[in-house]
């Protein structure tokens, strides 16, 4: 009997140091931390048109390509397709809807189809975080290989 409680001791000691270590390897992000980007104005002669261009401060600069995690508000861009924002403020207030600005919306690339979610689910995902400053058709944060976690 000691020998099984001793033996489930060591295997849950061992799944709790690779949560650990699954967790010390993400950076915990806010949208106050991403909020700290600046914008400029920037023509694009192929497209005929002005369009802001992100300039991403050293300490955000930091953490791209990086592993994150970040809670927001889902807003569905196509939810049969899989396709998903994610976004500091409800969708009365976001991006789409003119309250807030480009800094405030994150595009989602989901490591697997992710369930269905609903607008305004609000979510912690992790994934790698990828700075945009040239694609005009993305938006400004990506968040590849998304992963919803708990």
């Amino acid at each position: 009997m000691r020998t099984l409680l001793r033996i489930t001791v060591l295997l849950l000691m061992l799944g709790s140091l690779d949560l650990q270590a699954q967790d010390d390897t993400a950076k915990l992000i806010d949208w106050k931390f991403l909020a700290r980007v600046k914008f400029e104005d920037k023509y694009y002669p192929d497209l005929e048109a002005w369009y802001v261009k992100p300039v991403f401060p050293e300490n955000i600069q930091k953490v791209d390509g990086k592993r994150v995690i970040i809670k927001g508000y889902m807003i569905p861009l196509d939810v049969e397709g899989g396709v998903y924002a994610l976004s500091a403020y409800p969708f009365s207030a976001c991006f789409f809807c003119g309250g807030a600005g480009p800094e405030s919306v994150m595009s989602l690339k989901f490591k697997e189809r992710p369930r269905k979610f609903k607008t305004d689910d609000v979510v912690t995902l992790t994934g790698f975080l990828k700075l945009n400053d040239s694609d005009v058709d993305e938006f400004s944060y990506i968040l590849r290989e998304a992963k919803e976690i708990d």
